[in-house]
């Protein structure tokens, strides 16, 4: 059902709720084509996809608890030995990211029309709860080290051990987060931010070593190993609640809508000031690395079809080249039109009445 724009449908582009903003394109958004995520990768960019980087974090995650536990049967330390803990998660996580990464990758299917792309956000959401378990895990372990205080031994050789796996931790982390820009990954983006809060409890657990050795206070030992658990914490609910906002379908990234107005800006017409071409109700979403944007689109009611359709298309393409990936849903309209249930927050209106002759 539709209803004229002026019974009920607010007027005018300024007014009106999602309408296309003109405005120049910034920085980021001239520079957008040129980037690895607009196709003009390298090679090494385009083979590092989400489900190869997971492998690697995988493997990874196995010679790091093998140096880190190691470390720990050396030095005896508590806080080595809740870093060794962390990697353990570490490896879980790493192999569920690989399976989500992987089922985000299915193409779309009869029961998923829009594809697998939000399976990630089970990956973040499950990386969050595995740092706080993680966490917990070392403030039982270190606890009992405050009444029961043991001497450390082969310092240095568990700080080389340690430093080396951080080393791999911090590397891979840092390819991780590139690529998870480059791919608009939120299962990369996770990995890497737990790898880097396993470098974090590394730095923590390395000065308390140092501490230790300079001062002999052997509480110090347990006391930074809780101080690194509680640190990594905070990073653990921040993963939980992006995921839990991703399943929300919240909206796309600042700089996506500000390359969607500007492209819709280009396109939208006025004639003695009456709009002739006007986009209006956009509304975004994201999943996963894919992106979403429905609108309507005006254009005057005396036009043909072949020409609305020729518009819808090149707005399409544009809209394409400016955000690779998005996906646009365009519902063309008259310009005197708007469909009643326009807005989703709003109960449609009662149905007209005929005036009896």
């Amino acid at each position: 059902m539709r209803q004229p724009r002026g019974a009920g449908a607010p007027g005018g582009l300024a007014e009106r709720r999602g309408c296309a903003r003109a405005a120049r394109p910034t920085r980021h958004n001239r520079r957008m084509a040129s980037t690895p995520s607009a196709g003009a990768g390298t090679e090494l960019h385009r083979w590092m996809t989400p489900r190869r980087l997971m492998g690697v974090s995988v493997v990874v995650a196995v010679l790091t608890i093998g140096l880190k536990t190691m470390a720990w049967w050396v030095t005896g330390s508590v806080g080595l030995l809740s870093d060794a803990m962390e990697s353990f998660v570490n490896l879980a996580a790493a192999m569920f990211g690989l399976w989500m990464v992987t089922v985000a990758e299915r193409p779309a299917d009869e029961d998923h029309p829009f594809g697998h792309h939000k399976a990630e956000y089970f990956s973040s959401g499950f990386e969050g709860i595995l740092i706080i378990g993680a966490a917990g895990a070392i403030i039982w372990a270190a606890l009992p080290r405050f009444w029961q205080p043991q001497p450390l031994e082969q310092v240095g050789w568990g700080l080389a051990l340690s430093v080396a796996s951080s080393v791999l931790n911090g590397v891979l982390a840092w390819v991780m987060m590139r690529a998870s820009r480059m791919h608009h990954s939120i299962a990369l983006e996770a990995d890497a931010k737990h790898l880097l809060t396993d470098v974090w409890t590394s730095a923590g657990v390395v000065i308390g070593l140092l501490l230790v050795g300079a001062t002999g206070w052997l509480w110090l030992d347990p006391l930074v190993a809780i101080g690194v658990a509680l640190n990594i914490v905070r990073e653990g609910g921040r993963l939980i609640w992006r995921s839990a906002h991703g399943l929300m379908d919240g909206a796309v990234e600042p700089e996506v809508q500000s390359e969607i107005d500007a492209v819709l800006a280009r396109f939208a017409r006025s004639e003695g000031g009456r709009d002739i071409v006007l986009f209006d109700h956009v509304m975004t979403r994201k999943a996963g690395a894919r992106r979403f944007v429905n609108l309507h689109m005006h254009m005057p009611a005396r036009w043909t079809l072949r020409q609305a359709d020729d518009l819808r298309h090149q707005v399409e393409a544009a809209l394409a080249q400016g955000v690779p990936g998005l996906h646009a849903s365009i519902q063309m309209l008259p310009d005197d039109v708007e469909p009643i249930t326009a807005d989703l927050d709003e109960p449609p209106p009662p149905p007209a009445t005929e005036v009896p002759a």
